[in-house]
């Protein structure tokens, strides 16, 4: 069973994770400084990370409706990625982009040089690998600027032991940051969220989540090209390596997974979980395949979690949930649109049919940001930090009852001493990667119920 300190009441949760509205109080706290937009009212934003999913998070940061906003900096391990990017935003954002060459920087450095460039009340965007986000937020919270970051946001116990004690530090300068969860924003899943929180489902008896594909970003890789490093490789590559990201489970389950606690208002103390690997010819990553993971809650209510990355099956990108009063289905397929709807019975048939959403969606990725700049300029509290940590934690916590084939708590994945990447300040690419191939270029994976302690065998 969980320690009674990881287990929180369910009024707590909700305070904890009841959407924006929660997240944006006044702040009340002594001595917490300004950290706003600045005097002339435009907010400067640096990017780290120029992948895909950065590039869309400097598009929205831009986007929003309560600016101006203004791109300043840009930063990347990979020059060629940093130039892809700062096409697509100069061609789209002409007019807010203002990033000259002295302020596009590469390398392990860069997201300093980029951070720099900021004033204090700016914003940084994260969207490195996961593995980087304490480190990149350690130097934010240094130069008081608010932050926005990708998750996960950890993807083992010693870093979230880390990143729960910068986001107390990054409260206590007033900092605004934002968690890339940006379903707590969509405004369809926070009306059915409240309508399961008030009982209109009754006692919630089960829930069910499925992100269920083909290949999936870099979960499937295989070795590296010729003249590359293995280095170079795993961060291009960071979804096949849980030192980078925490795997498949963590960058691409974990949406389900904290929908299924933020519909049932709590999060699970344990959880047991199986998968295998098929098909592998040529692939060298530590991923499963297949995901099936049971999490329970502390009253015994259960979360229900499949993953699969496997071309040629039914494909299924959903969360349901099932009450003594009814059904709801809590995402339809996908991020967007959700089409939150509640059923009188456990089928969901339309005939069956209580309420759905009545409005149209605005984009959560959007939302999410105009939140954020809703915060910073009318100097409220805003702090996703702890909930996303909490969201990254039971996802790993998930991950390793997989890998390991044991029942894995809440304590245990929290005060698990394994740490993916200890030496991640000092990485070069010169020096050696986190995790090392054998002699024939494969590396580690899971053996379940062999390697029992940790997620592979180093």
């Amino acid at each position: 069973m969980s320690h009674p300190k990881t287990t929180p009441t369910r009024r707590r949760f909700l305070q904890q994770t009841g959407g924006v509205a929660a997240a944006t109080t006044l702040l009340t706290a002594a001595g917490a400084s300004a950290v706003h937009a600045q005097d002339d009212g435009v907010i400067q934003v640096a990017l780290v990370g120029c992948g895909g999913r950065g590039t869309g998070a400097a598009m929205q940061a831009l986007s929003v409706k309560n600016g101006p906003t203004k791109l300043v900096a840009m930063a990347d391990a990979f020059q060629d990625r940093l130039n892809i990017s700062y096409r697509s935003l100069s061609t789209q954002k002409l007019k807010q982009v203002d990033v000259p060459d002295d302020r596009k920087f590469v390398g392990f450095d860069a997201y300093k040089k980029a951070i720099d460039c900021l004033r204090p009340g700016d914003v940084v965007i994260f969207a490195t690998p996961p593995a980087f986000r304490w480190l990149h937020f350690t130097y934010a919270i240094e130069k008081g600027v608010n932050v926005f970051m990708e998750k996960p946001v950890t993807i083992d116990g010693p870093t979230s032991k880390r990143m729960f004690e910068l986001a107390k530090k990054a409260d206590a300068k007033n900092l605004k940051v934002g968690v890339g969860l940006m379903c707590r924003h969509c405004k369809a899943r926070n009306a059915l969220a409240d309508r399961i929180h008030d009982g209109q489902l009754g006692d919630i008896l089960t829930l069910r989540a499925y992100r269920m594909a083909g290949p999936t970003g870099s979960a499937a890789t295989g070795k590296p090209p010729k003249g590359m490093s293995d280095l170079e490789w795993q961060i291009r590559r960071f979804h096949a390596f849980l030192w980078a990201s925490g795997g498949a489970v963590s960058d691409f389950l974990i949406h389900n997974i904290d929908e299924g606690c933020w519909a049932k208002g709590e999060w699970p103390i344990k959880a047991i979980a199986s998968g295998g690997r098929h098909y592998r010819a040529g692939k060298v990553d530590q991923n499963f395949d297949t995901y099936s993971i049971e999490f329970t809650f502390a009253d015994g209510t259960k979360l229900l979690v499949d993953g699969r990355t496997i071309p040629g099956c039914k494909n299924d990108f959903a969360t349901y949930v099932h009450g003594t009063k009814g059904g709801a289905i809590f995402s339809t397929a996908g991020h967007v649109p959700a089409r939150s709807r509640i059923y009188k019975g456990q089928n969901f048939e339309e005939k069956d049919l209580v309420w759905s959403y009545p409005d149209r969606e605005p984009n959560p990725y959007q939302v999410e940001w105009d939140d954020l700049i809703n915060a910073i300029k009318d100097d409220q509290k805003y702090s996703e930090v702890e909930r996303g940590v909490k969201s990254s934690l039971v996802t790993s916590m998930g991950r390793m009852a997989a890998h390991t084939g044991q029942e894995i708590t809440y304590d245990a994945i929290l005060n698990c001493d394994h740490e993916f990447a200890p030496e991640l300040a000092k990485l070069s690419f010169d020096g050696p990667p986190p995790v090392q191939p054998d002699g024939e270029g494969n590396y580690p994976v899971p053996m379940p119920g062999l390697v029992v302690d940790y997620e592979y065998e180093a």
